[in-house]
Order: C-alpha cells, then structure tokens, then sequence
C-alpha cells in the first residue's frame, strides 16, 4: 500500500466511491488489476481515497472486487461510469462524495481535499476540475441530490455524465486555478490503453 507520511486523519464527514466497473475493452486486461510502480491501480486509488476519507466504497463487480472491502454494484449495469455515480450516491449518507476513476494513477490526496474544500465552499451540486482536455467529472465531488439528475439521464438514455451537468449547477475549478494550487494536468491523465499505460510510465 501507498504510505502518506505527515498526512491530516481521513475526513470522517465525507464519503469516497472508486469507479471501478469498466469493461477495459481498450486494455484488452483489467485495468483495475493492472501493476504501475509496484501496486495495482485499484491498491493505488483506494490508499488515496483512504487517505482522503474514512468512507471508501469500491463501485463495481462484488465478485471480482470480493477482497477489497465494500463493494457496491450499480443499479443500472451496462450504461457507463454515470451509473456507478448513481449507484454511490444512491448508497451514500454523505452530503458530500468525492467520485474518482480507477485508472487515474496520478491524482493525490492533496488534490482530492483541495476538490472537496472547493465543494463545501460553495451550494452546487458537483464541483468538478476542468483542464485543457475538458470536464473531469471521474475526479469530482458530488452532492446526494445528483443521485436523482444521474438517474433521470440515464432512464432517458443519456449515458455521459457532463451532459447531465446541463441540468444542474455546477462549480467549474478552472486550469488556472489548478495551476497556482500546484496541480497540472498529468493528475488527471488516464489510463486506459497500452499506450497509456507506456506513457504513464515515462510521467515523472
């Protein structure tokens, strides 16, 4: 496990999900599963998310996830990462929920605090980062009350999550922001191919 040294306790009043259902059609293996720098990414992403707060429930398969803790399935199988939010803030009696990817190797727990110190800031319903690359919704807090927007989108077919943010307020943390709080976009960076995973690698 990742050892966070001088670390504050995890923040006992907020909850953690790790959005781990994927199909991994792209790897062509389980990414969860996968070894980047001496742990899987999903050993990687729980120590983070523990770190972070001392609610930490994986979202996705109860049988390939058994040996991790809580696992928690969705309730609409099949229609992408909005239905894991979905499942976990069904789940949740936390107001606010820090939403993290499996697949993103790099993002810290500084980052997840700063996120989650934004979020209670403010009366929106998701506070999400923004980079060059757009929208970070897989790195994100959400509000309880998203729980019924991600259903509705998803019972009408509408399976991206930030197309579901057309519905709500949200709080955008934009790339200068990030920046001066010491956080690029290589936090954000995914891991979802064998390229992916080689440019990972060469990351420092």
């Amino acid at each position: 496990m990742l050892v966070f040294n001088h670390m504050p306790s995890p923040l006992p009043s907020h909850a953690a999900y790790l959005l781990a259902g994927g199909r991994s059609s792209r790897m062509g293996e389980n990414k969860a599963l996968l070894n980047f720098r001496g742990l899987t990414l999903l050993d990687r992403a729980l120590a983070t998310l523990s770190a972070t707060c001392a609610s930490v429930t994986i979202v996705g398969d109860p049988v390939i996830f058994a040996n991790y803790g809580p696992v928690l399935p969705d309730i609409f199988p099949g229609c992408g990462p909005l239905a894991g939010i979905h499942a976990a803030l069904t789940h949740s009696s936390a107001e606010l929920n820090v939403m993290l990817a499996v697949d993103t190797p790099f993002v810290s727990v500084e980052l997840l605090r700063f996120v989650l110190r934004k979020a209670g800031d403010t009366r929106t319903i998701v506070t999400v980062p923004q980079t060059a690359r757009g929208l970070q919704p897989l790195c994100a807090v959400y509000r309880r009350a998203f729980a019924s927007i991600a259903e509705e989108a998803i019972r009408s077919g509408r399976y991206k999550v930030d197309e579901a943010f057309a519905d709500v307020p949200i709080h955008m943390i934009d790339e200068r922001e990030l920046a001066a709080a010491g956080f690029s976009e290589k936090y954000f960076f995914n891991v979802n191919t064998p390229e992916d995973r080689r440019t990972a690698d060469s990351l420092g």
